[in-house]
């Protein structure tokens, strides 16, 4: 480096910002990192989760979703203390991360034709119509026709195509909620690889649409010209309009900088960039990642999602609707911690954790399987919540919620060290959920690991930042990137006597709960016709 780009660099890394804006389920935020990772100004706006016309079903105004983002953006720029330092005009790139697998049709003129179909929607179409033989034959073979059929069921392209015929034949853009806000703040019809997860024509192996023979283009009606040009995280999207502009507040020109998805950003802003290292996500849908240069399925047929890591995966393990049981209970059951906690004027998650601390580590013996969404390779599971004595409160309720999230995020940390023949032997824990010190621990006691907190809570955020900044050439890789951008704030150590305990619960009991019942869930089926 030479001397007076060494002078750039410090200067830069001193006084320029960084415009993360992270759409999620739950709410948007604008965020202000500087090249040290820290969070200088943020603005958070709730959102209107979604509405339902028929149960099952997720849907949203798109135009909700730009009108929030821009009034996130508005509210941020009138903080006081971003006026007072200038901040909006230190920024020198913006980047957008949102939540995953929600679908936006749009027409000849770039207006929605429909709601959003969002990624927590149930809905499944009618029987498709058969694929041709060949691939027939070939799915059968491979023993995975019934993952094909329920890929196709659940595409919302099918779904539209079958019941809203009209809307799909008047689609000219299908685009994902990061793409259809990537329209909105550059004009483009562009999107970044490490945004696309859901059901769609895409070869999670080169990180790419899908070439014409591929199954896809037979199981979906999707079109290659209704899709957006992909780009790599990291390069450039486009730049911010004039009419964007003045909705956001963000300087005409700045440069939209790709990130990914907001799971695969947390992945990057937790500072997980090697296999060795895997992040837990305690959020809507609780996750184990790794990052991997290599494709490695997550499990047999799964494909690993794309990294915000340019030409990396993820291979994660889900747990559908994870901290959403969290959610859950303290709306039925802890509605007096939530009035406690606001009389008080301490945070809900404090009061919670004293709920917890009430109960001795393997909630007297009440286990809990969190199947309660289904998954590809467990269609007909639901949940459970087996033990039950007279002994048993709410507070044993809680902690077994936490505890079986935590047996199922070690079942998949097992599944991934094997697949990737590489043990994991650090855990980062982000998302709502890690803000509970008691989460963290019993965390650390089940897995036997020391599970980390970040040194920010906006991990997905952060990591979209970094995608800015290394596109922008502040570093030169992800490794210097995050080595200057993320580090731990809070460690807890595994306690030996709760991982003897845990240990015994989880291979003796816990392993084989879904077994058991795999009959049982499968006669509920049956007899009711849920979950179809």
């Amino acid at each position: 480096m030479t001397q007076s780009s060494a002078t750039k660099s410090m200067r830069d890394q001193t006084s320029d910002l960084i415009l993360s804006i992270d759409n999620g389920t739950q709410s948007v935020r604008a965020l202000l990192f500087d090249l040290q990772g820290n969070l200088v100004a943020k603005s958070r706006i709730e959102l209107q989760a979604y509405f339902s016309k028929k149960p099952g079903w997720a849907e949203q105004n798109a135009d909700y979703f730009w009108q929030m983002l821009g009034q996130c953006c508005q509210q941020l720029w009138q903080q006081s203390e971003v006026i007072d330092n200038g901040y909006r005009e230190k920024v020198t790139a913006v980047t957008v991360t949102t939540q995953r697998g929600t679908v936006i049709n749009l027409d000849k003129n770039g207006q929605a034709l429909r709601p959003a179909i969002l990624w927590l929607d149930q809905r499944l179409c009618k029987k498709n119509k058969a694929m041709p033989w060949y691939w027939r034959i070939a799915f059968t073979l491979i023993g995975q026709g019934k993952v094909v059929d329920y890929f196709r069921r659940k595409s919302q392209a099918n779904w539209l195509e079958q019941h809203e015929p009209e809307v799909w034949q008047n689609t000219d853009k299908f685009l994902l909620l990061s793409g259809f806000l990537t329209h909105k703040l550059t004009d483009q019809f562009k999107d970044s690889v490490g945004s696309i997860v859901g059901y769609l024509p895409f070869d999670y192996k080169k990180q790419n649409w899908a070439k014409a023979w591929d199954w896809k283009w037979h199981a979906l009606p999707v079109k290659q010209s209704m899709l957006p040009n992909l780009v790599k995280p990291g390069e450039v999207l486009g730049e911010i309009t004039a009419e964007a502009a003045a909705h956001t507040g963000i300087k005409l020109g700045t440069s939209l900088i790709a990130s990914a998805s907001d799971k695969a950003c947390e992945v990057l802003g937790s500072g997980c960039i090697n296999p060795n290292t895997a992040s837990l996500s305690y959020g809507t849908t609780a996750t184990i990642n790794t990052n991997n240069p290599n494709y490695v399925e997550p499990q047999a047929f799964i494909p690993p999602y794309p990294s915000a890591i340019p030409d990396n995966f993820n291979s994660e393990v889900m747990i559908y609707r994870g901290f959403w049981m969290v959610n859950w209970f303290k709306q039925e059951f802890g509605q007096n911690e939530i009035d406690k906690a606001q009389t008080l004027g301490v945070s809900a998650e404090s009061l919670f954790d004293q709920l917890v601390a009430q109960v001795p580590p393997g909630s007297m013996g009440l286990m809990l399987q969190p199947y309660w969404s289904p998954g590809l390779k467990n269609l007909e599971a639901k949940g459970a919540i087996i033990g039950f004595g007279d002994v048993h409160t709410r507070a044993h309720i809680y902690r077994s919620i936490l505890e079986g999230l935590a047996y199922a995020l070690r079942e998949g940390k097992e599944s991934l060290e094997k697949r990737q023949k590489r043990k994991i032997t650090r855990l980062i824990v982000s998302g709502g959920g890690s803000q509970s010190d008691a989460a963290l621990q019993l965390t650390a006691d089940i897995f036997n690991l020391p599970a980390h907190r970040p040194h920010t809570f906006e991990t997905s955020g952060l990591g979209a930042a970094i995608n800015a900044a290394v596109g922008q050439g502040y570093f030169d890789n992800y490794q210097q990137a995050t080595e200057a951008m993320t580090r731990i704030e809070q460690s807890f150590f595994p306690n030996q006597a709760n991982v003897t305990l845990y240990n015994k619960l989880y291979q003796q009991v816990y392993q084989k709960m879904y077994r058991q019942l795999k009959p049982i869930y499968q006669n509920i089926k049956k007899i009711t016709g849920y979950p179809e």
